[in-house]
């Protein structure tokens, strides 16, 4: 009962936090991968289209984000003309509407947990708690991430494998299910290959149990039977995938080309020096890091379960088993550190290794710690890892950004002087990149210039505000306008724009926010300014002649 109150209450939380909503930035690809695009293409909104979803790089396909996040902007620009009250949406819910549409799916993660439990030997209120109190499913599996339906599709492909799997060779083979249960298989491991090539990774231990189910000696001719049972459903879905990104990206380019989402992506990321521009890892990233990094104690049990039965299964090679004693090798134990370790092998074979790459293997992890047989241990630990990792992805790295993109939409979209129109221009530096859509801007004749600096120098700053504050966009053929410029920046490195002399007019502080690309020191946050260098801050900045900054950059050039 205990367990089941819990659950409920975490499940209250999931869809509480996602209302609230959470302020932390965990990667740019949950915003530009998905609503950043959608936003534009359904709203009309201004935006940033990432350089995956042009005609002439075509890396994702655009099935999933028309399914999540375009399905609920068209929903909110049905409100827009339609509802009870009639009016542009508000930042708000062009953030949390998304957001809440995969926070729904998420609960798919916890009726497989409910299904899958029994089949794999495993306290189903146990796993369904540790399910819904990670970290994971409250941060990750509530953001547009495509990681994120990838662990939906392996999850629920496990759910259609389960009941077929048979623990002992020896047994008799199942009866073969019915033939939409291929097609819908098949249908799963397309889906999931056009979501993320990477796919493949997660469902080869699911197909390869599907393949030898009740087989005595599983042989090549087996599995290849099986594998064109699934032909009918791959070939189907594909075929639906490949037309709705070839009608997407011929209709932004205006020519009729194929397009293969799934082999431009791989083109891209098998080259070493493209891996490289977004950052390498060791290869060992995954086990030794990122594991601990999402899942805490729960991967160092899975370690220690995998080293047990290593040992375990060494000590009965050359030795005869009595009979009817099940061997480890075919035990469900063993085949949950199949379905966890092996896809993080595999993808440990490429250089970049993101923590959120893991996130699919949340479920056989639950399932493999959560046994019937004995307690669940480190309960302080569990519980204070998860918090921590909570707090941290989902309020406090970079943090201030939402916040502060809600407090400019506040800015720009207050009416000025009708006699003076009003140019912003908004500069973000040292930031991740801002997504453009939460500010509800018109796609065409926008009065809002955004810059997106990134970790740009401090001279090269300076020459940007010098540039903005004496280039004529601020006037047009009717007149002057009135021209106000903002510059976002973390509270570390708010010391390069103080360089550039221009006088401060105004300054909003967004806490809390933590950049790991300029974070703060230590002995700032033992001093009374700890609250500066963790807020966001968003100065407005006066406009000033422009040889008091021309004077300034040779000296802060190097």
């Amino acid at each position: 009962m205990a367990a089941r109150f819990l659950w409920g209450s975490l499940c209250l939380l999931r869809v509480l936090w996602c209302l609230l909503p959470q302020t932390g930035y965990v990667h740019p690809d949950e915003f530009f991968q998905s609503p950043e695009v959608m936003a534009e293409d359904i709203l009309g909104v201004q935006a940033t289209r990432p350089w995956e979803f042009y005609p002439s790089s075509s890396c994702r396909t655009v099935v999933f984000p028309l399914l999540t996040s375009g399905s609920a902007f068209w929903l909110l620009r049905l409100w827009e003309k339609l509802g009870p009250w009639p009016g542009p949406v508000s930042g708000y819910v062009l953030l949390v509407g998304p957001r809440l549409l995969l926070t729904v799916l998420s609960f798919a993660l916890d009726g497989a947990v409910y299904h899958l439990a029994p089949l794999w030997e495993a306290d189903r209120w146990k796993a369904l708690a540790l399910l819904s109190g990670s970290y994971v499913t409250l941060v990750f599996y509530t953001r547009t991430f495509s990681n994120a339906i990838e662990g939906l599709l392996f999850t629920w492909l496990l759910v259609l494998v389960s009941p077929h799997v048979a623990w002992n060779p020896t047994s008799n083979k199942p009866t073969p299910g019915p033939q939409w249960h291929n097609w819908l298989l098949g249908a799963i491991i397309a889906a999931g290959f056009f979501n993320r090539p990477t796919f493949l990774a997660f469902a080869l231990v699911p197909l390869f149990l599907w393949g030898i189910r009740g087989t005595m000696d599983p042989g090549f001719k087996s599995l290849a039977r099986e594998a064109l049972a699934l032909l009918p459903g791959v070939v189907l879905t594909a075929v639906v995938f490949v037309a709705s990104d070839s009608w997407y990206f011929s209709s932004l380019s205006r020519s009729s080309n194929l397009v293969l989402t799934p082999i431009n992506f791989l083109h891209y990321n098998l080259d070493p020096q493209n891996l490289a521009k977004h950052g390498t890892h060791a290869r060992l990233t995954h086990l030794a890091v990122n594991g601990f990094l999402l899942f805490g104690v729960l991967h160092a049990e899975a370690l220690q379960a995998a080293w047990q039965v290593g040992l375990q299964a060494f000590a009965q090679v050359g030795l005869q088993r009595a009979p009817g004693t099940p061997s480890l090798l075919w035990s469900p134990r063993s085949y949950l550190l199949l379905l966890y370790f092996m896809p993080l092998a595999l993808l440990s074979v490429f250089s970049h290794q993101e923590a959120r790459f893991l996130i699919p293997l949340i479920v056989p992890l639950v399932l493999l710690c959560s046994p019937r047989i004995r307690p669940m241990p480190w309960k302080g630990t569990l519980v204070l890892s998860n918090a921590l990792g909570a707090f941290f992805f989902g309020c406090l790295h970079q943090g201030g950004l939402v916040p502060g993109l809600k407090y400019l939409e506040q800015v720009v979209h207050t009416p000025g002087l009708p006699s003076m129109p009003t140019h912003y221009t908004l500069l973000f530096s040292h930031t991740y990149m801002p997504p453009q859509h939460l500010l509800h801007l018109p796609g065409l004749h926008s009065p809002v210039e955004v810059v997106d600096m990134g970790g740009t120098e401090d001279w090269v700053l300076c020459q940007m505000l010098n540039n903005l504050t004496t280039q004529p966009s601020c006037q047009v053929a009717g007149g002057p306008w009135l021209c106000r410029l903002f510059v976002v920046t973390p509270g570390t490195t708010r010391h390069a724009v103080e360089k550039c002399s221009f006088p401060l007019k105004s300054e909003t502080r967004m806490f809390p926010h933590l950049t790991l690309e300029d974070p703060p020191a230590l002995s700032s946050l033992l001093s009374g300014a700890w609250r500066d260098d963790l807020s966001l801050h968003i100065m407005e900045l006066e406009k000033t002649s422009e040889n008091i900054t021309e004077q300034l950059l040779p000296k802060i050039q190097p």
